[in-house]
């Protein structure tokens, strides 16, 4: 599921009785609804209907994430917010960019993106230098056409099995 989406159930999850916090009056969420322009009460609509087509098990995770969002600490919810408002500010085929490079990550077995995870976090760990070392390499690489990427690549299959014979 989308952050998009995301944030529709917890639009649509505030205003449905069963989600509603028990201190929060009925009177409270009809003022927050009558503040609303027609547009965004169609859209609150819309997101409700998408919500209430889900699966119940979707239905069921998805109030799991809510509650563990609501869980955290101000500061990091706080932090979430702002990467999400970042997050919709970018142009739409760079957002789909992201969706999309997320969706391969989720792909990977766990073991190569704990690889993944454990590489960056040694570039994050490395001393300036070295990590400004690595910055340049990925520069030069990100210009390369992929004939000449692929042609590093064998350089270094070369290598590594010279390597291993020695």
């Amino acid at each position: 599921m989308t952050r998009r989406a995301f944030a529709a159930l917890a639009l649509a999850l505030v205003l449905t009785p069963q989600a509603r916090a028990a201190d929060e009056p009925a009177a409270d969420a009809r003022a927050r609804w009558e503040r609303l322009t027609p547009a965004e009460r169609q859209a609150l609509r819309d997101r409700y209907e998408r919500w209430s087509a889900l699966p119940d098990d979707e239905k069921a995770r998805l109030r799991g994430r809510l509650e563990r969002l609501r869980a955290l600490p101000p500061e990091r919810r706080a932090e979430i917010e702002r990467r999400w408002k970042a997050f919709q500010a970018l142009p739409e085929r760079e957002r789909q960019e992201i969706l999309q490079r997320f969706a391969r990550w989720r792909e990977l077995p766990p073991e190569r993106r704990a690889q993944l995870r454990a590489a960056v976090q040694e570039i994050v760990n490395a001393p300036p230098r070295e990590r400004q070392r690595y910055l340049e390499n990925l520069r030069r690489w990100r210009e390369m056409t992929p004939a000449e990427r692929e042609r590093a690549r064998e350089r270094w299959r070369q290598e590594h099995r010279d390597r291993q014979r020695r």
